[in-house]
């Protein structure tokens, strides 16, 4: 409970000392580099697609758009193409810069992890292993922290040879708040564990946003972005929100300058539309912000 304390007792302090940022560093761009085109991950954009691409329809339809970094979320039916996705991303000049990894507490005796780390192996891909965990709603504190460890550390170990990092995904729950991410990274000791943050599952920590981002940007390796509103809808174009403006503020304040995600998430519009919204809604965001 020591450990938790320090923790929200920082998240605390942290959040005057974002509020206070804008006139510590007035000479820092804002926005421009950090939401440039070349550093937006497009995301959700497999398994979210009206039009249902194949892997040389989806690289083609973003390097059209100008987008050069990906990352893949699937499902069971994808896996089978991999390798085709990669030699279209390849061909396309695009980066696959980071891989949907969802994990139970015994991650070596599931299907999907194997065939995920032998293709990255064999392909020789050094990318982000977007990690989300399912565990049980019971024990303390220390007994949770201690048994989602156990298979974010096996996923590091993995990981470690093949020159990828881990990036622990809010995806709810316990194992999705930011405070139980840094005491789990702190548990497990290793380099290339970090945070994947994404906007669209914090609508519940909009308020204390400001701290809690000061808190996890030292372990922050990407930051995927989406419209808010408190009432929701959770899926809601950038631009279209009343919050997003003033957490991107914040964001382009600090000196976090790693990849931004921009989503497609939206099953019924075809991924295109989807992207091509946000891209236009981050441009009017940009603009204000600077």
């Amino acid at each position: 409970m020591e450990r938790r304390s320090v923790l929200l007792g920082a998240l605390a302090a942290a959040a005057g000392g974002v509020a206070g940022s804008a006139s510590a560093a007035p000479e820092r761009p804002m926005g421009k580099r950090l939401f440039a085109r070349e550093n937006l991950i497009a995301w959700c954009i497999v398994p979210f697609d009206a039009k249902k691409r194949g892997p040389e329809e989806r690289a083609a339809m973003m390097k059209a758009l100008g987008i050069t970094r990906f990352a893949y979320d699937w499902r069971d039916e994808h896996l089978p193409t991999l390798d085709r996705e990669l030699d279209a991303l390849q061909k396309n000049g695009i980066t696959l810069d980071a891989f949907w990894f969802p994990l139970g507490l015994e991650p070596e005796k599931q299907p999907h992890v194997r065939t995920i780390l032998e293709f990255l192996t064999r392909r020789k891909v050094k990318t982000q292993l977007w990690l989300s965990l399912g565990l049980p709603d019971r024990g303390t504190q220390e007994e949770r922290v201690a048994v989602a460890a156990k298979p974010v550390r096996w996923a590091a170990e993995a990981a470690e040879p093949i020159g990828c990092s881990v990036a622990l995904y809010n995806h709810g729950g316990w194992f999705g708040e930011a405070e139980n991410q840094i005491e789990i990274i702190q548990a497990v000791g290793k380099r290339n564990v970090g945070i994947a943050y994404n906007f669209h599952h914090g609508h519940r920590r909009m308020d204390d946003f400001p701290g809690m981002f000061r808190l996890m940007k030292p372990h922050l390796l990407a930051l995927n972005i989406n419209g808010m509103r408190k009432e929701g809808p959770q899926i809601l174009g950038l631009g279209k929100g009343d919050r997003e403006l003033a957490m991107l503020r914040v964001v382009a304040e600090s000196d976090y300058r790693g990849p931004v995600g921009i989503l497609g998430h939206r099953a019924e519009l075809d991924a295109e539309v989807a992207l091509r919204e946000n891209l236009e809604g981050l441009e009017r965001i940009v603009e204000r912000l600077g």
